[in-house]
């Protein structure tokens, strides 16, 4: 049957069963009412399955076709790179599975209706998309291959899975290994390729930064300020003047340091800390940056519209101007700041016993290293010890205060994931020439603990005051997760305790306590991290989990996160007593629309950082192609063995690549086992690998096994 004439039955099958004297019918009486002949009868079965396929219709068990009782459901469709995808809908916890044959046309991204298969067979729900509503990608980036008098753009996003027809008077004259910005003019079907015009030329594929940059569009990330905001923040970078401290808490004789990476320019937290009879007493003082960037003012709405700073591989795209960023807000040594200061008293048990926050005017005293701070409190390094001789002595009692505050924490039951980061470093041309675990050491913790302290006290203090505030959540986690993770560790012989419908945290820090130094330690809390809810900002303080803390916000980073700039203005207007009733309604009313955009744009920055880690870290295994590596197994999958090295890289053994056996991948235990030899591969268990091919184009490491045992 043709395809209008498919369509046409379709259409009237469609409306006889939406008319109200409609029964149900078999496929007999049905073909009667249409006058379809029993020759015909075959092309009128494959039309009602389609109808049933899109679930406009349904069969009853007696055979009778009839219109759908369940409505279509709505919701946004992620693609997997193998084909198939899965619909997230809103306010259902389980995703929609969806096999290739059946995504409909969508891509990545696409608001689709999908009617749910009825009587499935596995675990999760799996359906058919059967309509598009609206896309979620207008524009992608990839790189172009020219051909005669067209040309075609292969995507960047894998995720999108055909490549763009370029017609070749849209092509803006691009040519072979072009990374190119393209505009869809038409997403194709069946037989037909999207098809797009080139909107910029980014560069050549092997030109230095176009990789990074590539990423930098794909995600639509802001990169040049416009004039207006530029000419704000150069009128704003001004020196502090007598004037600007009036009403405020001088701080400027207290002894305090700023404890950054070697390569910040961004200072934004400063801290300082007397002991005495009653406690220990802190100060964690931060860039009011508020002061320079005024409530929807061009710096503030271009800031918001960032929403954060995106730390890449390769730059850094600040939130905020330099003249600001890198300028008078941040705590440059020796000169004199305006700041935000909370003061807080902490007895010998590491609980707050009294604080106080103010609007003051700092001056530090050093701009000191994580790594010089380390050598002085862990290695013991003299010639610094001596170098900073006016400080040292309240680093030691810094580093004996973080400590007390970290146990404390872990007492109430927060949990500490201590997964490496990675740090590459790169040459003049971008190209990746080591790569090292970031260094979580006593200084960097202790700032981590100083800031931590800081954002719970400010929170409790405006949660208590009942003033309009945006939080940092993390919801508990979803007992579905908590219970799949309660099968799989009991194969190693753990277990949680608790109500399985409001696990506490304390139950995860015990399991994380329990697997420290095991074979399995960094699989099972890859597994707990992955049960877990994401963090987001909200208007209502409904705690955070992963913290156990009851109140927690965001007070420490203004310059390069915007609910802290938000909350800084909240703070300010309060301690000036402006805090009246239509201040109150603006900032209810505005609060829900920031803590969407910012959470949103966090999740925008992470995506980004992750992607540019991804490629410079197959750009740099591409470079040792045949050579061998110890590693971990650090994940498995019915289609082979991830496996991660000590620099974070992380590669995949195919199964395809495991030669000496067939093997099979074991769901339950999540292991991978031979047939013929009973070699058993497991999560945690060390391999030795040879790298097989990498490609930055696709973000992928290959590996094989170097060696058999």
């Amino acid at each position: 049957m043709e395809k209008e004439q498919f369509e046409r039955r379709k259409k009237v099958i469609n409306d006889l069963m939406h008319d109200k004297t409609y029964v149900p019918m078999k496929i007999k009486e049905l073909a009667m009412v249409l006058g379809v002949s029993r020759e015909k009868r075959g092309e009128l079965e494959a039309v009602l399955d389609e109808l049933v396929s899109e679930g406009k219709i349904e069969v009853s068990k007696r055979g009778k076709y009839q219109i759908a009782k369940s409505h279509l459901l709505t919701g946004k469709y992620t693609a997997h790179v193998k084909g198939f995808g899965f619909v997230e809908i809103e306010g259902q916890e389980e995703d929609i599975f969806i096999p290739e044959e059946s995504s409909g046309g969508a891509f990545e991204g696409d608001t689709v209706q999908v009617a749910v298969t009825p009587g499935r067979t596995g675990r999760r729900r799996e359906g058919k998309i059967v309509r598009v509503l609206e896309r979620g990608i207008n524009e992608l980036i990839g790189t172009y291959q020219q051909s005669k008098n067209y040309g075609f753009v292969v995507p960047d996003n894998l995720k999108f899975s055909r490549d763009i027809f370029i017609p070749i008077e849209k092509s803006k004259g691009a040519v072979n290994g072009h990374k190119v910005l393209v505009k869809l003019v038409s997403y194709g079907d069946q037989n037909r390729n999207p098809e797009g015009e080139v909107v910029k030329i980014i560069g050549h594929i092997n030109d230095p930064g176009v990789d990074i940059l590539s990423v930098v569009y794909a995600h639509d990330l802001p990169q040049e300020f416009p004039e207006r905001v530029l000419n704000q923040a150069e009128r704003m970078n001004v020196p502090v003047s007598e004037a600007d401290t009036f009403g405020r808490t001088d701080l400027r004789d207290l002894l305090m340091v700023t404890i950054d990476g070697e390569d910040a320019k961004d200072l934004d937290d400063a801290v300082s800390l007397t002991k005495d009879e009653n406690g220990w007493h802190l100060g964690v003082h931060i860039a009011d940056v508020a002061n320079y960037v005024q409530e929807n003012s061009a710096l503030d709405r271009e800031a918001l519209k960032r929403g954060t700073s995106v730390y890449l591989a390769d730059r850094v795209i600040p939130m905020l101007p330099h003249a600001l960023s890198n300028g008078i807000c941040s705590l440059n040594e020796g000169l004199d700041r305006l700041a935000l200061s909370c003061l807080m008293d902490i007895d010998e048990k590491g609980q707050v016993t009294g604080h106080q926050i103010v609007e003051s005017v700092i001056r530090t005293n050093h701009r000191m290293s994580y790594t010089q701070v380390k050598k002085i409190l862990a290695d013991e390094d003299q010639d610094l010890a001596e170098a900073y001789a006016d400080v040292v002595p309240m680093l030691k009692e810094m580093n004996v205060l973080a400590k007390l505050l970290r146990e404390h924490r872990r007492k109430r039951g927060s949990i500490d994931f201590d997964f490496p980061e990675a740090k590459i470093h790169l040459d003049e041309n971008g190209h990746p020439t080591e790569i090292l675990p970031y260094d979580r050491n006593d200084a960097t913790k202790l700032i981590e603990d100083f800031m931590l302290i800081a954002n719970e006290t400010v929170a409790e203090d405006f949660y208590w005051q009942e003033i309009p505030f945006l939080y940092r959540v993390h919801e508990t986690p979803d007992p579905e997760k908590i219970q799949s993770l309660q099968r799989f560790i009991q194969n190693f012989g753990y277990y949680i305790k608790g109500d399985r419908e409001e696990i506490h945290p304390k139950e995860l820090q015990k399991l994380l306590a329990k697997i420290a130094d095991s074979p399995e330690e960094d699989l099972i809390s890859r597994l707990t991290l992955r049960s877990m809810k994401r963090a987001k900002y909200s208007p209502d303080c409904t705690g955070h989990f992963g913290l156990a803390s009851r109140y927690y916000c965001h007070f420490t980073s203004p310059i390069r996160r915007y609910p802290d700039l938000q909350i800084h203005r909240i703070i300010k207007e309060t301690l000036r007593g402006r805090m009246g009733e239509e201040r109150r309604n603006h900032y209810e009313e505005i609060l829900p629309t920031v803590a969407e955009k910012t959470s949103e744009a966090e999740r925008r920055a992470d995506e980004s950082e992750r992607e540019t880690l991804k490629l410079k870290k197959a750009e740099y295994m591409e470079d040792h192609i045949g050579e061998e590596f110890d590693g971990v197994i650090s994940g498995i999958t019915n289609w082979g063995i991830y496996v991660e090295l000590p620099n974070t890289v992380e590669g995949l053994i195919h199964v395809s690549r495991l030669y000496d056996d067939r093997y099979y991948y074991k769901e339950d235990t999540m292991e991978m086992y031979g047939v013929d030899t009973g070699r058993v591969f497991k999560l945690g268990q060390p391999l030795r690998v040879r790298v097989a091919d990498a490609s930055k184009e696709e973000r992928t490491v290959d590996f094989e096994l170097a060696y058999e045992e």
